[in-house]
């Protein structure tokens, strides 16, 4: 399993703007610049930011992104799943008529997967970015 790029660009972004005042608006170019993203990959990855209600855009002069909930709401996982989807460590587990040997009764490598999935979102959705700024 593998985070994607556009993910790890996320957090980033998402982490900036947690450290900014309440509801200051940051321009794409400054957070592009201070994160070390390129601007063409953040402006892909805001828009499913925006989409999960995590993060907020303003147009015109003055214009650029704010956060959309305080960052003690947001946690890793939430990024996460707005910029990859669900959450999902093998398909089995997206739907269960994937699974060759019928499901998890059957199946005792599903219902592993399974408890690592669950202690891995866990894990994910301990770390808000409310901790990761401070």
């Amino acid at each position: 399993m593998n985070i994607n790029q556009a993910t790890d660009y996320g957090f980033r972004a998402v982490l900036h703007l947690s450290e900014q005042a309440k509801g200051e608006v940051v321009e794409a170019q400054a957070i592009a610049q201070s994160q070390s993203i390129p601007m063409r990959f953040l402006l892909k990855i805001m828009p499913s930011l925006i989409k999960a209600g995590i993060v907020r855009s303003q147009r015109g002069v003055g214009g650029g992104y704010t956060l959309a909930k305080e960052p003690g709401e947001i946690t890793l996982l939430d990024v996460i799943e707005a910029v990859e989807g669900p959450f999902h460590l093998n398909r089995c587990l997206i739907d269960e008529s994937f699974c060759s040997k019928n499901g998890p009764p059957h199946c005792k490598v599903h219902q592993a997967l399974e408890d690592i999935q669950q202690r891995l979102m866990q894990d994910f959705r301990s770390y808000t970015f409310a901790e990761l700024r401070d």
